[in-house]
């Protein structure tokens, strides 16, 4: 049924949940897989991109600050390569016909575009269960691919943030003491 996944990953627990799975779909359909991974200047976890500007636009920044910024950077890009190697390998033992890639920008559209050009049957992300105010300041990855795929989407849901902490004979148990 599907002949080419494309996954888009990032480095967290959902991150490998999601690799997993699309790495069994491309197993049962004897399918090849490709592994995206964006790195998102704006996202938290990354290097601030006014860091990486050039010194005529934020003159109070050192150039030694600057090259600081720019070597973690690069590193970070590097690391992020070595993961993505190690995952490939992982899924080339498993018997999947494995490729990766690591791009810089806006990984809904990225991965949009990627499908596109690749022409992939399906694309798997990961959904983290933000919604209301939080999905409309950070924004939603899987909610843009949903809505601008060429193909097939399919979402692993993460761990909900709001599930409940006390089962309701722990509530129960605890009104009786």
């Amino acid at each position: 049924m599907f002949q080419q996944i494309l996954v888009g990953i990032d480095n967290s627990d959902i991150g490998q949940y999601v690799f997993e799975s699309a790495v069994s779909l491309a197993k049962v359909n004897n399918a090849s897989l490709l592994i995206l991974h964006v790195i998102s200047p704006l996202d938290e976890q990354y290097i601030h991109p006014m860091f990486l500007q050039p010194e005529g636009v934020y003159p109070s920044f050192n150039t030694e600050a600057i090259n600081y910024h720019i070597n973690q950077w690069e590193e970070l890009k590097q690391e992020r390569l070595n993961w993505l190697a190690s995952l490939t390998n992982k899924a080339i033992s498993a018997g999947v016909i494995t490729e990766f890639t690591e791009s810089i920008g806006d990984p809904g559209r990225l991965i949009c575009d990627l499908a596109r050009t690749w022409e992939a049957d399906l694309i798997v992300v990961g959904r983290r269960g933000r919604s209301g105010l939080s999905e409309l300041l950070l924004g939603s990855v899987s909610n843009y691919v949903l809505h601008h795929a060429p193909c097939s989407v399919l979402t692993v849901q993460g761990q909900l943030s709001h599930a409940p902490t006390n089962t309701a004979c722990e509530v129960e148990q605890i009104a009786k003491t």
